[in-house]
């Protein structure tokens, strides 16, 4: 973060709906987020080094799994799982993030 960046922070606002917006590091990624609707904004280069962690982490970390299988019509809705009282793992690099 720049030395200048918190007065950048404080001068920001939401173009969604014009409250302040905090600045801050998040795994290595600046964002930008709204103390009223908890919208998210990023930095085009924030948002290219977010595609590439995200990239990164689904060949090295992402859990080995099938592809899903194609969903037909005639597909009946699986039961609902119960309520998991562990918490799940990241299932992505965003997920982490943001999750």
């Amino acid at each position: 973060m720049s030395p200048d960046s918190d007065e950048t922070a404080a001068s920001m606002t939401c173009p969604a709906c014009g409250h302040a917006m905090h600045l801050y590091d998040r795994l290595r990624i600046q964002v930008a987020q709204c103390e009223g609707c908890r919208g998210i904004f990023l930095a085009r280069a924030s948002l290219a080094d977010l595609i590439e962690t995200e990239n990164d982490w689904h060949v090295s970390s992402a859990p080995h799994t099938q592809p899903l299988p194609r969903i037909t019509s005639d597909m009946e809705m699986p039961p609902s799982a119960p309520p998991a009282t562990t918490p799940r793992p990241a299932r992505s690099f965003v997920d982490a993030l943001f999750g």
